[in-house]
């Protein structure tokens, strides 16, 4: 009898722990259909909770925390958009990558359009040329560390390859050809960035890289300057993160009657010459050249200056005709002192030079070129919102 007794509890052991299980397979059995005449049932209830059914149905479908980080990593270097947008869309397209790289496409456009009101001044200048002409372009965005972003500079460069590339097709006419970002927005556009490649147009490219940059981006200028068969074009680009980009640029076109000339001498005056523009800050090129508004301008301010001394008249005229001077040597090339030898004016380096190689040697014309030049920006700290640019 006690062994009956004590045989017992084991075999009630047995019997309640698989009527246990049979009570669990009962539940998720009657769970799944629930759950499916909830969700496939013309005539169910609340949405509300069919959508947190389906929910949670989708996310225990979702792929293990380790593949989740490798999708992000992945989308990530694929789009370089922000982690948070990137998870986001992956989410959103239950982690099938390449419909998250569409979303996050489609996305981007949208925001980007958004921003498009935004100034931006920061940016970089690219350049590219040939051997009788000069194509640079100014391309913005809204902060330095978009500028130094390699997708960002690898459109800047596209786009100044471009820009020669249509220039070429043209005449060649000395002088300098300015153009608005219409001139080449329709056109094609190859690029050949591991993360934005393929061919496009250069107003589509722009769009997607803001897109991926999160930031305003806008070609806003260029130019093509092209010199006479016996001429050089010579360039300096200033705070170059890499060859043919720069925040500052001057260009410096010498033309020499001689085409047999010694062209390496020509060409080394005409790199210091583009460096010294970009340090000095020239505005006309000769004393002919600077304008009435200028000069009259700068007259009535030298005669106040002179009149506030006491002065007799006759007194007053000598120390401005003497101060006019000094203003054509700050703000006239070929009356300033060379920037490497200031023993010398351009106009006495350019006669020397003319001797070196035997034939006269003068300066076509010359651009100096900054970075947001022109765009009016908010001077407080504390504004969330840039001004709108200049026109």
């Amino acid at each position: 009898m006690g062994l009956t007794r004590s045989a017992r509890r084991p075999l009630q052991m047995i019997l309640c722990n698989r009527l246990t299980t049979y009570a669990s397979k009962r539940s998720f059995i009657s769970q799944y259909t629930d759950t499916k005449s909830l969700l496939f049932s013309p005539n169910h209830g609340n949405p509300k909770s069919v959508f947190g059914l389906s929910s949670r149905l989708f996310n225990s479908l979702a792929p293990a925390a380790t593949e989740q980080m490798n999708l992000i990593k992945q989308l990530r270097e694929r789009t370089s958009a922000p982690i948070k947008d990137v998870k986001s869309a992956l989410v959103a397209c239950n982690w099938d990558i390449e419909a998250a790289q569409t979303d996050l496409r489609k996305r981007g456009k949208v925001l980007a359009s958004n921003k498009s009101s935004r100034t931006a001044a920061e940016g970089l200048l690219a350049l590219a040329q040939n051997e009788d002409k000069a194509a640079l372009i100014e391309l913005n965005c809204e902060t330095d560390f978009v500028a130094r972003n390699e997708i960002f500079q690898h459109l800047a460069l596209s786009l100044a390859k471009q820009a020669l590339l249509v220039g070429n097709t043209s005449p060649q006419v000395s002088g300098v050809y300015p153009f608005g970002p219409e001139y080449l927005e329709d056109l094609k556009l190859n690029l050949e960035h591991p993360k934005i490649s393929g061919e496009t147009t250069v107003q589509n490219a722009i769009t997607d890289v803001a897109a991926m940059m999160g930031e305003n981006v806008k070609l806003r200028r260029g130019l093509v300057m092209s010199t006479s068969s016996h001429g050089v074009i010579s360039t300096y680009l200033h705070t170059s993160p890499q060859s043919g980009l720069g925040r500052i640029a001057g260009i410096v076109s010498i033309e020499v009657e001689d085409g047999s000339s010694q062209l390496e001498a020509i060409q080394r005056v005409g790199s210091e010459l583009a460096m010294h523009v970009v340090a000095t800050r020239p505005l006309f090129l000769t004393k002919e050249l600077v304008s009435s508004d200028a000069l009259e301008n700068e007259r009535e301010i030298l005669k106040s200056q002179a009149e506030s001394t006491g002065k007799s008249q006759m007194t007053v005229e000598k120390m401005v005709e003497g101060r006019l001077r000094k203003y054509y040597e700050e703000v006239v090339l070929m009356e300033q002192k060379f920037l490497l030898n200031d023993s010398l004016n351009i106009k006495t380096y350019l006669s020397n030079l003319s001797k070196e190689v035997g034939s006269p040697v003068k300066i076509g014309t010359f651009l100096r070129i900054e970075v947001g030049e022109g765009i009016q920006k908010l001077q407080a700290s504390t504004a969330d919102e840039p001004e709108e640019q200049a026109a």
